[in-house]
């Protein structure tokens, strides 16, 4: 929980970030420590749906996601930075949703309906980090990362559109 001041207003911590470049920076080891989360949990989302072609999305994505881990690293890389990962707080919320989702349905198209559910809600996720990424390394003046950020960003949105037409086409009238 942030700490208040009499006033009302939040306190920044010692280490809080006071440049744009830290701020993108720390939103990078989000997303760093969220990507490589998602490598570890999407396999259970492929083994636990029933619908061959939602096995094979999510089993694309998880190629991607590693690239996208690498693609992360050469982000540091190009800032001359280690790359670090600190947790993020709502990836590791969505996925424990995703988990949960899991337990409350029975194997089937509800289930598939659920997945489908819980990886649109990562999705946006990252399609809003990665935008924000963009945005800021685009103002900062550093081509390289803004590039790396845009290549990650069309790929979450491609994704996330598959999983609608899929949704819509197939799983969700299996379900209903």
């Amino acid at each position: 929980m942030a700490k208040k001041t009499t006033n009302g207003k939040v306190a920044a911590k010692a280490d809080a970030a006071d440049k744009l470049k830290d701020f993108m920076v720390d939103g990078m080891k989000d997303l760093y420590w969220a990507e490589k989360a998602l490598v570890k949990n999407l396999p259970k989302m492929a083994k636990n749906a029933t619908s061959k072609k939602l096995k094979d999305a999510i089993n694309l994505h998880l190629e991607e996601t590693r690239e996208q881990v690498n693609r992360l690293e050469a982000a540091f890389k190009a800032l001359k930075l280690k790359p670090e990962a600190v947790k993020c707080d709502a990836m590791d919320g969505l996925i424990k949703e995703a988990a949960g989702i899991l337990e409350e349905t029975e194997p089937g198209a509800v289930r598939d309906a659920g997945i489908i559910a819980a990886a649109q809600k990562v999705e946006h996720y990252e399609i809003a980090s990665y935008g924000t990424l963009a945005t800021y390394a685009k103002l900062l003046g550093n081509k390289e990362v803004m590039e790396l950020m845009l290549t990650t960003l069309r790929e979450e949105k491609a994704c996330d559109k598959d999983l609608t037409k899929l949704a819509k086409s197939e799983i969700n009238l299996k379900a209903k």
